[in-house]
């Protein structure tokens, strides 16, 4: 076998597939995060501007900075599930629970931005009850993956 032979079946193994999709996702995430950040940053220098002025307009730019940005990020969640798809096709975990791990992320991604646009609006009740119905929410739907630790808990204590 031939350098090149090898270096083609190196690139074909699933560890190195693995490291294309995080290499894929580094070079993205880098290029990105500093666009992302600028925007940021201009957008919460056209609030404090406008804060004295017409707070409203701060308010609506603070909110459609934050709409603008979750955007960017949805567009990412392709490199996250194919990792996941790589992941749990090399440690074959139940398709079920990785779909609930999936649900808790997105739920607390949700709960996250809606409650600090609320806290950033002023309205800090409506935030924390978000946030509380965000925790409720990820404990009801993590029960079958508790349940099914507590059922491989007791099996290694019955041997």
């Amino acid at each position: 076998m031939g350098v090149r032979e090898l270096i083609r079946f190196a690139n074909t193994t699933p560890a190195a597939q693995s490291l294309q999709v995080v290499k894929k996702g580094m070079v993205i995430s880098m290029e990105g995060m500093i666009a992302v950040a600028a925007a940021g940053l201009i957008a919460v220098m056209l609030a404090v501007i406008f804060k004295k002025e017409k707070e409203a307009f701060s308010v609506y730019i603070n909110i459609i900075a934050c709409i603008l940005i979750l955007l960017w990020g949805l567009g990412k969640l392709d490199i996250i599930l194919e990792g996941i798809n790589t992941l749990q096709s090399h440690i074959h975990i139940n398709k079920a629970y990785v779909g609930i791990l999936i649900k808790i992320i997105g739920i607390t991604y949700v709960t996250e931005f809606s409650a600090s646009l609320c806290k950033d609006s002023g309205y800090h009740a409506i935030g924390e009850q978000i946030e509380l119905v965000g925790k409720l929410s990820i404990l009801a739907i993590s029960i079958p993956i508790m349940m099914a630790l507590l059922e491989t808990i007791s099996g290694f204590l019955t041997v």
